[in-house]
C-alpha cells in the first residue's frame, strides 16, 4: 500500500514538471518572436528614415551654404561697416563714370569715356615746355563751370595767375599751396581727399616732391630712392579716399633720358619718382610739341599731340592732336575745324577757301574767328561730330576684325631634300 502511494505522488510530481516545462517553452517561444518582429519593425523604420535624410540632405546643404554666406556679409558688414562688401550686379551706385572734360574736344573722344574718370589718378608727363600745366588748368576750368572746387599744389612754386584766368580758371576759388617739402604737399592732398569737398586736385610736379631728408642733407649726398618709397606710400594711401570721395587726382610728371639701355628699342625716356604711379594710375597720358603755329613771322603757338599711353575705361594708345596758343591755353575752335575736314563737314578748295554751312571763309582763321563768335554754331558742329566720331568707332573695329590674318606657314623639309629643293620651296 505504501508503495502505490508512493507510485502515485511521483506520477503526478512528472506530470506536474511536464507542464510547467511546456508553458516555460511557449512563453520563451512567444517571446523572442515578439522580439523578432519588433526588432524587424525598427529596421524597416530606420531604412525608411534613412532614405528620407538622403533625399533631404541636399536641400539642407545648399540652405546650409547660403546660410553660411548670409551670416558672413552680416559679419563683415557688422565689423567694417556698409558698404564693405555688397554684390556687383545689385549695387545701386552709377553704370557709367563720372568723368570730367580736359577742355580738348578730340581728347576728350580719345579718352572713350568723354573726359577724365572721377575718383581715379591721372598721370601727365612730357618734356618741357609741351603744355602740361596748360592741360590741368583746362581741367581745372571746366571742374569749376560745373560748381567744384579745385586744388593746385605747386611744389615747382611756378604757377601763372594771369595764364590761369586766362585760360578760364576762377582764381578766387582755386586753393593754391606751395609746399616746403614732398611729405608736407601728399599730407595736405591727403586731407583735402579725406575731406571729400574737393573735385579736382593737381601736384605739379611729382619731380618737385622733395623729401625731408634729402632737404635736410647736404649738396651732393646720395639719396636712394627716397622719392620713390615716398609716392609709393602715398598712392597706397590715397587709392582708397580717392574712390570715396571721388575726386581726380592729377599728377604732372616730367621725364628725364634713360642712359643704361641694353639692346636696341628700349625705352629712351622714364618719370621720375619711381614706377608706382604706372600702376596705381587709371590714365596716363605722354604730351609732346610737334610743332609750332604761326601767323606771318611770328609764332602765336604750338601744336601738341598727347598720346594716351594706359586708359583702364576705354582702348587705349589712340592720339589726340591740337593747338595751344601762347597766354590763351587750349584753341577748341581750331580742333573743330581739322575734325571738321576731316570728317567733310567743312570743305577746302584750292588755295585757302573754306567752306562751312554754305559759307565760304578766306582763311582759317576767318573760319575759326566765325566759331569763337557764334558758340551755338559751334556747338552744333561739335554735336555731328560726336555722332560721326561714336558710328565710325565701331565699324572700324568691325573692319579690323573682319580684315584677314596673315597665317604663317610652316615648311617642313624631308631628310632627303636638297638644299635647292629647301630655298625654292621657301621662295615659293
Amino acid at each position: 500500500m505504501a508503495t502505490l502511494l508512493r507510485r502515485a505522488s511521483l506520477r503526478r510530481a512528472i506530470a506536474a514538471a511536464a507542464s510547467s516545462s511546456s508553458s516555460f517553452s511557449e512563453s520563451y517561444r512567444q517571446g523572442i518572436c515578439g522580439s523578432t518582429f519588433h526588432y524587424r519593425d525598427f529596421s524597416s523604420k530606420a531604412k525608411k528614415k534613412t532614405k528620407s535624410s538622403g533625399t533631404d540632405s541636399g536641400e539642407e546643404n545648399m540652405s546650409k551654404k547660403d546660410l553660411a554666406l548670409h551670416q558672413a556679409i552680416d559679419q563683415i558688414t557688422s565689423a567694417f561697416g556698409k558698404g564693405a562688401i555688397m554684390w556687383l550686379g545689385r549695387s545701386q551706385g552709377p553704370r557709367e563714370v563720372p568723368v570730367v572734360s580736359t577742355g580738348s574736344f578730340s581728347l576728350d573722344m580719345a579718352l572713350g569715356v568723354g573726359g577724365l574718370p572721377k575718383g581715379r589718378v591721372i598721370e601727365v608727363y612730357g618734356p618741357e615746355a609741351s603744355g602740361k600745366t596748360t592741360l590741368a588748368l583746362h581741367v581745372i576750368a571746366e571742374a569749376q563751370k560745373s560748381g567744384g572746387y579745385c586744388a593746385f599744389v605747386d611744389a615747382e612754386h611756378a604757377l601763372d595767375p594771369a595764364l590761369a584766368e586766362s585760360i578760364g580758371v576762377d582764381t578766387n576759388n582755386l586753393l593754391l599751396s606751395q609746399p616746403d617739402s614732398g611729405e608736407q604737399a601728399l599730407g595736405l592732398v591727403d586731407t583735402l581727399i579725406r575731406s571729400g569737398s574737393v573735385d579736382v586736385v593737381v601736384v605739379d610736379s611729382v619731380a618737385a616732391l622733395v623729401p625731408k631728408t634729402e632737404l635736410e642733407g647736404e649738396m651732393g649726398d646720395a639719396h636712394v630712392a627716397l622719392q620713390a618709397r615716398l609716392m609709393s606710400q602715398a598712392l597706397r594711401k590715397l587709392s582708397h579716399s580717392l574712390s570715396l570721395s571721388q575726386t581726380i587726382l592729377l599728377f604732372i610728371n616730367q621725364v628725364r633720358a634713360k642712359v643704361s639701355t641694353f639692346g636696341f628699342g628700349g625705352p629712351t625716356e622714364v618719370t621720375s619718382g619711381g614706377n608706382a604711379l604706372k600702376f596705381y594710375a587709371s590714365v596716363r597720358m605722354n604730351i609732346k610739341r610737334i610743332g609750332l603755329v604761326k601767323k606771318g613771322e611770328e609764332t602765336i603757338g604750338s601744336q601738341v599731340a598727347v598720346k594716351i599711353v594706359k586708359n583702364k575705361h576705354a582702348p587705349p594708345f589712340k592720339t589726340a592732336h591740337f593747338e595751344i596758343e601762347f597766354g590763351k591755353g587750349i584753341c577748341r575752335s581750331s580742333e573743330l575745324v581739322e575734325l571738321g575736314l576731316k570728317h567733310k563737314l567743312v570743305k577746302k578748295t584750292g588755295g585757302a577757301m573754306y567752306y562751312f554751312n554754305d559759307v565760304g571763309f578766306r582763311g582759317k582763321e576767318a573760319l575759326k574767328s566765325y566759331l569763337t563768335a557764334n558758340e551755338s554754331v559751334a556747338k552744333e558742329l561739335e554735336m555731328n561730330l560726336r555722332k560721326l566720331m561714336e558710328t565710325e568707332a565701331p565699324k572700324e573695329q568691325e573692319e579690323e576684325g573682319d580684315s584677314p590674318v596673315d597665317v604663317p606657314v610652316e615648311i617642313v623639309a624631308s631628310e632627303t631634300s636638297s638644299e635647292e629643293d629647301l630655298a625654292a620651296a621657301i621662295e615659293a
